[in-house]
This record gives structure tokens, sequence and C-alpha cells, in this order.
């Protein structure tokens, strides 16, 4: 295949789940280079995410697999609280509305590398210390609601591409806390990111621009954008995903291209179709992420299971703590790996395929359809959940079973 075409077909939902499952394949039969695969033990794994989401949500009303979620630790719902303040929480501002939640939606991801196990953020507004990704997102909703992103000191409620552009490293560790006590892993990287988004952005106006507004571009507008590709209304959720991955595609910084065409979360193994695992995390996360502003602004968005479950140490991290998914070597456990070592993408790609697996498992113990019960609803019931309560079990703090360097833009 012509590399551009190559390139072309990473960027897909459809290319994750099929170059994942390749790898899964040989797992199947014991060729797995670096995991083998105990099927015996998928109705343990099974029952256990469904007595997780049993206990989260006894009436099975999971929301999505979202950012939303951690805006909402420990029972505090922030979001309303500053929509209120900012009036967007009437009907007539409904669109606008939509529009700042993706600002806030699309940094708050891009922020939500893992934090490490030493940082920590304090919610002066709820009194709450939170840590991991609810004190991320929660540090990014109230520096976003501060205006700090935001071009124009009269409406802070925004990010653009003039207030990302002049993101200091100094302005987000200030803003998160950061201190030599408070370490947080991947400072630097983090605040590249808002300033690559800032390109991002002015590189593709026609999708972060607006006719009526002229210069204005922020990842808001992307639901325009949609509403113009979308005329009735209805628009599928790899189309989403595609749309993100052509645009924000080139923001990661030191990733993989081909004939000039950035890959972004995609990483060479040599038992993948063409050598290539693609995962685009982050970019799957924040589709995740836009399903309830775009919902929220009357799309319908149609096709979740197209999307697929997340490769991080939450999921994956299940599996290996439960033993449906075992290194060869044990020594795994306590190498530090960089994300795109070759055992790390096994296990990644591994999980994105046994989480379809676990998925049906999941709903047979539910006795729930797919359609009632989408990947996004299971990871969020769920494997996530599941993962990160199995990790407490087993260990101090509750660090995944293996040691990964993160520059903050992949895990």
């Amino acid at each position: 295949m012509p590399l551009s075409s190559l390139a072309d077909s990473l960027m897909s939902a459809q290319a994750v789940r099929q170059h994942s499952a390749a790898i899964m394949a040989l797992a199947q039969v014991g060729q797995a280079r670096h995991f083998t695969w105990h099927p015996e033990r998928m109705a343990l794994v099974s029952a256990y995410v469904s007595k997780v989401i049993r206990e989260r949500y006894p009436d099975l009303k999971v929301p999505y697999h979202s950012r939303w979620r951690h805006f909402e630790a420990g029972g505090v719902d922030r979001w309303s609280g500053v929509a209120q303040e900012h009036g967007l929480d009437a009907h007539s501002t409904r669109l606008e509305r939509a529009r700042s939640r993706v600002d806030l939606a699309v940094v708050s991801v891009l922020l939500d590398a893992g934090a490490g196990p030493s940082w920590q953020y304090r919610d002066q507004a709820s009194a709450q210390t939170l840590t991991r990704s609810e004190g991320l997102g929660v540090a990014s909703l109230r520096w976003w609601a501060s205006g700090a992103l935001s071009s124009d000191p009269h409406l802070p409620c925004r990010a653009d591409a003039g207030g990302l552009e002049r993101v200091l490293t100094a302005d987000l560790g200030l803003a998160f806390q950061v201190s030599d006590t408070n370490p947080l892993v991947g400072l630097e990287g983090r605040a590249n990111l808002l300033r690559q988004l800032a390109l991002a952005l002015k590189n593709s106006s026609d999708v972060y621009g607006r006719p009526d507004a002229p210069g204005l571009l922020r990842p808001g507008h992307i639901v325009d954008t949609l509403f113009r590709m979308a005329p009735t209304g209805q628009v599928r959720a790899a189309q989403i995903l595609s749309l993100l991955l052509h645009t924000l595609g080139h923001i990661w910084p030191g990733r993989h291209e081909l004939d000039g065409i950035p890959l972004g979360d995609c990483w060479p193994h040599p038992d993948a179709p063409d050598g290539w695992v693609p995962f685009h995390k982050l970019s799957q996360w924040m589709t995740y992420s836009l399903l309830e502003p775009l919902e929220d602004a009357g799309l319908k968005v149609v096709g979740l299971d197209e999307l697929t479950g997340l490769p991080e140490y939450r999921n994956g991290g299940l599996l290996l703590d439960l033993g449906l998914l075992q290194a060869r070597d044990r020594a795994f456990h306590t190498t530090r790996w960089s994300v795109d070592a070759e055992p790390i993408v096994e296990w990644r790609a591994l999980t994105v395929a046994i989480l379809d697996h676990l998925a049906e498992a999941v709903r047979g113990e539910l006795g729930l359809t797919p359609d009632q019960f989408p990947l996004a609803r299971v990871l969020e019931g769920g494997s996530w959940a599941a993962g990160r309560q199995i990790a407490l079990a087993k260990r101090p703090g509750g660090p995944p079973p293996m040691h990964l360097d993160s520059d903050g833009t992949v895990f």
C-alpha cells in the first residue's frame, strides 16, 4: 500500500479494532510474543465488572464514559455551577453552551494523561482534595472557567486560539498547584499540547472557525461544523473521531510519520497488519467526551460501538490483575517501559480486543443488549472503575501493575 494511503488507513476506529484483533488472534492460539490469553477467566472478570456496575449504578442507568464524570468527583456537579454562574444554563444559550462544553472537554482531555502517584489538587469551592484523573479534570475545569484560555476577558468560558497559544508551562503549573512537593508528570508536555492545539485550530479554520465570527478559532466550533455535515441532525461517532484525527493529529510531539503524515497514537509491532497498531486513545476519549455536549446541542450521535475500548492502565490493568492476560516474563511488571516498547504496544492491542469480548460477557451478566448498554457504558460502569478498584486492592495507593514512562500525552 502507498505510504500516504497506509497512513490514512490507520486514522480510524475501524483500524484500531482490526489491527488489535490481529494481535488478539495470535494470543488466542498461544502465539502472542509477550502475553498469554486465559479465556477460562473471562467469567470471573465479567462477574467482577458487573458487580462494580451494580454497586455504582444499581438502576443500571450508566452514563457515557467521558471526562464529564470527573467534573462530578465527590458527588459535586461542578459544571452546572459554572454554567449557572456564567449564564450558560438557559435554553436560549443552548448552542453556545455546547460550544463552551466542547472547548472545555477538548482542553481537559488533552491535559488528562496520567498525573503520577504524588500529585493532588485542592478544590477550594468543594473543600475536596482530589488526585489522578478526577484531580486533573477538576483542575482543568477551574482553570478554564477562570478565563485563562480565552482571548476575551469578558467571555471567560471558552478556549480559543488566541488564549491557548499564550499558555506557559508556569501558568499550567500554577493552575494545577504544582510544586516541588506536589509534582505533576509531564507538565511541560501538557502545556505544549495546548499551544499545539492553537496551531491546529488555525490550520483547520474551516472546521474550527465560523463565517459570522471571523478570526475566532475554538474547538467548540466543531459543533457548527458537524451540523453542516449532518443536515438531518444525525452524525456517526466514527465521523467525529475521523474529524478530530485529521485536524488535530499533528499536535502530538515526537510521533511517527508516514510520508509526512503524523500518525498520532500509533506504534510499530512486528505482528500487526502493515507493521502498525493504531490506538488513538486520547482522541477516542475526546470523542466519548463530546457525546453529551453534542447531544445537548441537538445532534444525535449514532454508531457508538464503532469506537473501541480505551487501551490505558485501568482497563488494561484490570485484565492483568485478574489474570485474563498474563505476561510471559514476570519482569514485565518490574521494568520501566516507554510507551513505544513492543510489550506495551502488544498489551494495549490485546486490551482493545479483549474489551469487546468483555463487553459482550458483561451484557450477558446484566441481561442487556448492545443498544441498551453500548461499550461507552460498559467502560464507565464498568471496566475502568473495576480496574482502579482491583489495583487499590492489590497495591497500596492503587498504581497500575506495570511501570510506564509518560510524557503526559499518551496515558
